[in-house]
């Protein structure tokens, strides 16, 4: 008899690998700059359907700018840099070495 599994849940932004430096963190990141989903929204306990919808509705919008930071509003790219210094000052505290992302032989 084959034991049903539950499907695979997100464990959340806070609970992520490298403080939340991951592809999830990063579309949950673009879901607040565009606030399709409100900054305190983690997504635990969310299923890998959702962050990929969440993920094409991030893609839209990202679209909608030529997929550049400089195409942003205003409004938007302050709160797109505040987001992400945020991050990456958490994401090194918890461990995150930027450095170690780089692939040398590329």
């Amino acid at each position: 008899m084959n034991a049903i599994k539950s499907p695979k849940k997100y464990v959340g932004i806070d609970n992520d690998l490298n403080g939340g430096m991951t592809d999830s963190g990063k579309i949950i990141r673009d879901a607040w700059v565009f606030e399709i989903i409100p900054e305190t929204a983690t997504c635990e306990g969310w299923l890998v359907t959702s962050i990929q919808s969440l993920w094409e509705k991030t893609s839209a919008e990202w679209g909608k700018y030529g997929f550049l930071v400089s195409g942003l509003p205003e409004e938007v790219r302050q709160r797109f840099e505040r987001i992400q210094n945020d991050a990456m000052k958490r994401a090194k505290i918890a461990g995150w070495d930027p450095e170690k992302e780089v692939d040398e032989d590329s």
